[in-house]
């Protein structure tokens, strides 16, 4: 799954940390998301979106081989 989560941090002036703190989650799992090396849950993206005020669908999308 492809995230522009960094773009959008980028956009709002927001370090991993600061993300991190808004939805409580530790720096790390905000690494991870980036990297694409882990999916949020529903809830976690939800929040996500609900800090930057986008659709869901703006931060994430999913790719042909996650349908695999």
């Amino acid at each position: 799954m492809k995230n522009k989560l960094k773009v959008y941090r980028a956009m709002h002036d927001y370090t991993q940390q600061d993300l991190a703190d808004k939805i409580q989650v530790s720096r790390q799992t905000i690494n991870t998301i980036e990297k694409g090396k882990y999916v949020p849950s529903t809830l976690l993206a939800l929040k996500m979106a609900e800090v930057f005020q986008v659709p869901v669908l703006d931060l994430f999308q999913i790719e042909d081989s996650d349908w695999e």
